[in-house]
């Protein structure tokens, strides 16, 4: 059993970094401008100068694949970022005090995660509108009650160790022992969460931008490239190919990282 784990785990690790390899590569270098069109080259194979082909608007699939996954990957960690930050400041507050605030934040916290994050950053999109950033923002805040509930529970676990105590004894004030005592040894339920958390917002911004709420044309996201492939599935089924296979290795590979914690 040991030994399987361990075996997903490696995969896990090759698979999350061909995904992060391929995607810091397109950072720094594309074999073409994702947004540059050509009708000449319209629905092209795969071929040795364009090895993933090119879409409807002759555009290399292989260029826009690394663009768009750029903005997948950063839109992601901005939203796991704002949802780390935000659920670790209120679940160690909620956790560490507990009393009426507690209750509270929490049955708040309770309704929004009743919700997938998926809807409920759809009904942020319908308030502040449609775009990239605007996206963020609105995958950031439904993501915040996940880490809230996670933090919540380990601060109120950890608050009665006797290390908390002893530094209450030699007194540490509240916001020291929350964040300089406490919040360290969160740290491997902290990180697991972010990898799931990172693995939803890849999904979650492929399935905004799929449906036209994320970001807009020109511009490439994976989820948008998926859509814009739908119409072309049996002309030109290499279009949905690339983006949709950078998604599953992306997710999988996570994934399996995170079983071994």
């Amino acid at each position: 059993m040991k030994r399987k784990r361990k075996g997903s785990f490696w995969a896990g690790c090759f698979l999350a970094g061909l995904a992060i390899l391929f995607v810091g590569t397109g950072i720094f270098y594309t074999p073409y401008d994702p947004n540059q069109m050509n009708a000449a080259l319209k629905n092209t194979a795969p071929c040795w100068t364009h090895w993933f082909g090119t879409d409807n608007f002759g555009r290399d699939i292989l260029s826009r694949v690394m663009a768009g996954s750029r903005t997948t990957f950063l839109i992601a960690l901005c939203t796991v970022g704002i949802g780390t930050f935000f659920g670790i400041i209120l679940g160690a507050i909620t956790g560490y005090f507990g009393g009426i605030l507690d209750k509270i934040i929490m049955r708040m916290n309770d309704v929004l995660l009743a919700f997938p994050s998926l809807l409920l950053s759809l009904v942020f999109i319908s308030i502040i509108g449609i775009g990239k950033y605007n996206s963020i923002a609105a995958l950031g805040i439904a993501f915040i009650p996940s880490f809230v509930r996670v933090v919540r529970s380990e601060f109120v676990t950890q608050k009665e160790m006797d290390y908390v105590k002893n530094a209450r004894i030699m007194g540490a004030g509240h916001g020291r022992i929350m964040f300089v005592h406490i919040l360290p040894n969160t740290f491997s339920i902290v990180a697991s969460a972010i990898t799931i958390g990172f693995n939803n917002a890849v999904l979650a911004e492929a399935g905004m931008s799929y449906l036209g709420l994320g970001v807009q044309p020109p511009d490439a996201s994976l989820g948008r490239m998926l859509s814009e492939s739908q119409a072309y599935l049996f002309s030109a089924p290499w279009y949905a190919v690339a983006p949709g296979m950078v998604i599953i290795i992306t997710v999988l590979g996570f994934s399996l990282v995170n079983e071994k914690r």
